[in-house]
């Protein structure tokens, strides 16, 4: 059988089941440079349009696990157990920022490796990039020291661990094949089974600012997830959870590093953020025998917050990071030069969010990426977003506060961000915050 990359891109093309040997050349190939970037593009364009089997899926996450080094904790004489939380992507989703050091309160470990923005949703690694001196992608080495002195890393993959997700991630970005089940699966897969994980939470958006807008399709991919998961020995559960608005009150980089700062401080809280993220945190202290069921979970959570021990395991990984010590008595994160409110255009409560759409108008404002190459601006975005069923006017409490970096984007963000939420009288019933469990 022949392994010239073309062919395999041929065969997918025509929709044949690839053999495993197959899609490890592809993978090699991504690793060592012998595929070239179009041909990867090709590949993941023929997978997105003839799809993989289960068997496929399983071999394409393995042979991407299996691209670079692969963890292994059992040595480390951890007092806990290795755990992780993963969300398919959204608008305003800084979870992570806050489960991963509740966990670690909670006497769980967790080598969080993150991922950049990815078309128009928000990326974990980005933020941790806006705190000064973070240290996002460090050496194996350092990782391990951090997960062992402060309990969490929240980090990208190093470059060791699954190479070949890093290359083919990046052309994914920016070729039109993100929204893949398949591609998707093996993405996120590929960089948990290689952190060598004891146990995954997944946290699998629907909605307008989703990858997998129809609930549907969400559940598909969660389902995909799961299975592939469970069935590679890592036990894991997923959550789909309602991304038609922003999750929290800010929408960027910096600004979402604020808001999770406050609320691990005791600041402003905004629900919507909280239950999604009490929840995914509740389902993965259970994964990890840390609490009996969801209820002691939810007790332990509560507590880690509340007593400040959360926001400490934060600081003390910022710190182990390269970061300031005093992120959490001092604002070291980036400003934009320009912060004006965007008004309403008549009174009423907004009644719907094109989610996606601002995540696109922050990517414009330079908060985001169009090429895989291209830098970020991590001050710009939005603050204080009005949330569905929320009052606004036009000369009241305004659709949010925007950050940009100067008067020419602001005014274009700001015209896209008003075409984006709809203001009416009245607003419709909202679908359940967390639709699902999936096991």
């Amino acid at each position: 059988m022949a392994l010239l990359p073309q062919e395999i891109i041929r065969r997918k093309r025509d929709g044949a089941v690839l053999a495993d040997a197959e899609i490890e050349a592809m993978v090699r190939g991504a690793v060592d440079a012998s595929v070239t970037d179009a041909q990867i593009a090709a590949f993941a364009m023929a997978v997105f349009f003839r799809g993989m089997t289960m068997p496929e899926r399983v071999a394409f996450t393995r042979a991407m696990a299996r691209s670079g080094r692969v963890l292994d904790w059992s040595g480390a004489n951890l007092p806990g157990p290795v755990l992780d939380k993963h969300s398919t992507g959204g608008i305003g989703d800084k979870t992570s920022l806050i489960l991963a050091p509740i966990v670690a309160a909670c006497g769980g470990f967790v080598p969080m490796i993150s991922g950049r923005g990815l078309g128009h949703t928000g990326g974990t690694l980005d933020k941790m990039d806006a705190i000064p001196g973070y240290v996002s992608q460090p050496e194996t080495e350092l990782l391990d020291r951090v997960v062992r002195s402060a309990g969490c890393a929240v980090v990208g993959a190093t470059r060791d661990i699954a190479p070949a997700d890093r290359r083919i991630y990046a052309i994914r970005d920016t070729t039109g094949t993100v929204e893949s089940i398949d591609l998707i699966t093996a993405s996120i897969l590929s960089k948990k089974m290689a952190a060598g994980l004891g146990g995954l939470v997944m946290d699998v958006k629907f909605g307008t600012g989703a990858f997998m807008s129809d609930i549907g399709d969400a559940r598909a991919l969660a389902r995909s997830i799961v299975d592939v998961a469970n069935g590679g020995g890592l036990p894991t559960v997923a959550l789909l959870t309602d991304m038609n608005q922003p999750l929290g009150r800010s929408a960027g980089n910096a600004v979402e590093v604020r808001e999770a700062i406050d609320l691990l401080t005791g600041g402003p809280k905004d629900e919507r953020l909280w239950e999604v993220t009490a929840r995914l945190t509740a389902e993965l202290l259970v994964i990890g025998g840390l609490a009996a069921d969801a209820e002691a979970a939810r007790v332990k959570v509560e507590h880690a917050l509340a007593s400040g021990a959360a926001a400490e395991r934060f600081a003390r990984m910022v710190r182990d990071l390269g970061g300031p010590a005093d992120i959490l008595e001092k604002d070291h994160l980036p400003a934009a030069p320009v912060v004006q409110p965007i008004a309403a255009g008549r009174d009423g409560v907004v009644a719907a969010v094109d989610a996606r759409a601002i995540g696109v108008a922050i990517v414009a404002l330079g908060g985001g990426r169009i090429r895989p190459e291209d830098g970020v601006d991590h001050a710009v975005g939005l603050t204080d977003i009005a949330a569905i069923g929320e009052a606004v006017g036009a000369k009241g409490r305004p659709l949010a506060l925007l950050h940009a970096r100067d008067e020419a984007s602001a005014a274009a963000a700001e015209a896209a961000i008003r075409a984006a939420m709809t203001v009416a009288d009245t607003a419709p019933a909202q679908p359940a915050l967390v639709a699902e469990r999936i096991a």
